[in-house]
Parts: C-alpha cells; structure tokens; sequence
C-alpha cells in the first residue's frame, strides 16, 4: 500500500480553487515584521519558500520562474551593465543577473531583512552565494523611497515581488505612479521586467491590469507567460521597454548573446524559448481587449 503523507501543505490558489503539496519537513514558521514566513520541504518540489499562505518559489521549479523574469529583458539590452532588483528575497533574481558577464553592478532592494536571512540559511541552493558577490549592493527599505531618492539610472531593472494582496507590503507597486517611477530611473534604453500574477482561465485580472498601466508609460510592453508547475498553473510577466522590442531578437541572436554573455547553464531560457514564451494564447489575448482596468493607488489590484 502507498504511503499516505501525515501533513499537507493546502494553497488557496482562489476563494474557491486549492492545491496540497505533500510536507515531508517545516522547516520554518513565523512572521516577519511584514508577512507570515514559511520554508517547507516538499516530496514533489523539495523547499519552498510561502510568504503569506503562498507559495513563492520551489527548488525543483524555481528556475523556470526566475530565467523567465530576468533573462528576456537581460538579452534584449545590448550591453546591461547596471541593475535595480526589488524583492526577490530568495536570491535567485540576484543569481541569474549575476550569471551575465556585463554586470558591474547590482543594487538590490528588499523591505524584509528577516526573510533573506532565512533564504540565506534554508534556502542556499537558490541564491548560491550571490549576496556575496562584491558587484552587489543589497539595502533593506522600500523600493519606492529608494527609486524617488536615488539620482541613479540602470540598464534593466527587474521587479519581483508578491502577489498583490489587500494589506500585504507590496500592492502600492503595482500601480501607475509607481511604475512611472522606475520609468524614470531607467536609462534611454532601459528595459524592465515584472512578475504580473497567474494567467489562468478567469485569472487574468491582475495581468491583464499591469499590462494596460505599463502601456500608459512605455512605449513598448510585451506580456509573455510560462507554466510554473509549483503555482498550479501558468504564470505571466511583463517585458517593458524604451527602445528595444522583444520580437524584433531572433532565436540565433538569443542565443549569441546567452553563449557571449552568461557565465553558467540555463535550464529553461534560449533562443527558442524565447519566441514560444510571447506568443500567448487567444484567451489571454481576449482579456487583454476587454479589461481594461488601469492600476492607481486609488484603485489598486487585488489578487481574490
């Protein structure tokens, strides 16, 4: 007889949809001065970090998530020497940055220092050693008072924060002002990437949403989505730039640039993954024609 796990991990993905992961370790509970901190070791997906009752990466997975969020705006830039990371406590944003041979330098900026001292001690595999790294300036406070202070520009900034939930400390970013912000902090041929929430069928509202915000600020923006075993699902992002246009790389110079530029393997990210990853399904495009919503702080998103 197959063996039945005592403890599951239960994910309200909406109001009305779960998904359980199978627990074999907790290795941590708590809360931080922001949101409830979990790591888990899994059967299926090995640790995982889950900040407020969600699930934020999986070692067996996590590196289809952050190659999708770091490599497409990296590749698109011609020579990224300068980046601003917010969020991305884990250390795996700050990995695959790193791995390019042109970065000079790296400012990080993550509101909850209890979780990347967590990450650093349970979650190793996925930052492997990149707070380290000399290149790096990591600052623990808001991104937003960093990015309206700061008289620093950067080549690529990448976003990577939690979902925007009521009450949780990241919603504000997700809004109109705020990506006019990092429109500002960009150089004349800068490009920014950002989680923008599930793709699901009747999940669209918060990607649709970030699309239609960035497209009032950039000239061009481009959603693209992959399926993230770990989140139930696929999974979209946003690719904003001043200059440069992600269909305009073909799949040869994709791969170029990743053989001339980055420093170690990529299990998901290449030349053809590319051009899959920007061609989204017909749903999607159709919630994208018919929701409009424009994301303010007077009408911020909200994930159900």
């Amino acid at each position: 007889m197959a063996r039945v796990p005592s403890t599951w991990f239960m994910e309200f993905v909406t109001p009305d949809t779960i998904q359980q992961f199978a627990v074999k370790d907790i290795l941590y509970f708590g809360r931080s001065k922001y949101q409830t901190v979990e790591v888990i070791e899994t059967v299926s997906f090995g640790k995982c970090l889950i900040l407020d009752g969600k699930i934020q990466s999986c070692e067996k997975d996590e590196f289809i998530y952050h190659e999708a969020l770091v490599h497409p705006a990296m590749i698109l830039h011609p020579n990224p020497e300068t980046v601003f990371i917010a969020g991305g406590g884990e250390g795996a944003t700050l990995r695959e940055v790193l791995a390019h041979k042109t970065v000079k330098r790296v400012v990080m900026v993550d509101i909850d220092a209890e979780v990347i001292d967590i990450c650093q001690r349970l979650l190793p595999a996925h930052q492997q050693g990149s707070f380290d790294d000399p290149r790096v300036e990591l600052l623990h406070r808001d991104a937003r008072e960093y990015l309206a202070e700061t008289r620093e520009r950067f080549d690529v900034i990448i976003i990577d924060l939690p979902d925007p939930i009521e009450g949780g400390p990241a919603y504000l970013l997700y809004t109109q002002k705020f990506y006019q912000l990092l429109r500002s902090k960009l150089i004349a041929n800068g490009a920014l990437a950002l989680q923008a929430g599930s793709t699901r069928l009747n999940e669209t509202k918060v990607c649709t949403a970030v699309n239609n915000t960035l497209k009032t600020i950039f000239p061009i923006v481009a959603t693209y989505e992959t399926d993230i075993p770990s989140f139930g699902g696929p999974w979209g992002f946003s690719l904003a730039s001043l200059k440069f246009d992600p269909f305009e790389l073909s799949s040869g110079e994709i791969d170029g640039r990743i053989g001339g530029r980055v420093g170690k393997r990529l299990d998901f990210y290449d030349g053809q993954t590319h051009q899959g990853l920007f061609f989204i399904p017909k749903y999607l495009r159709d919630a994208m024609a018919r929701e409009t919503m424009v994301i303010s702080e007077d009408n911020p998103v909200f994930i159900p």
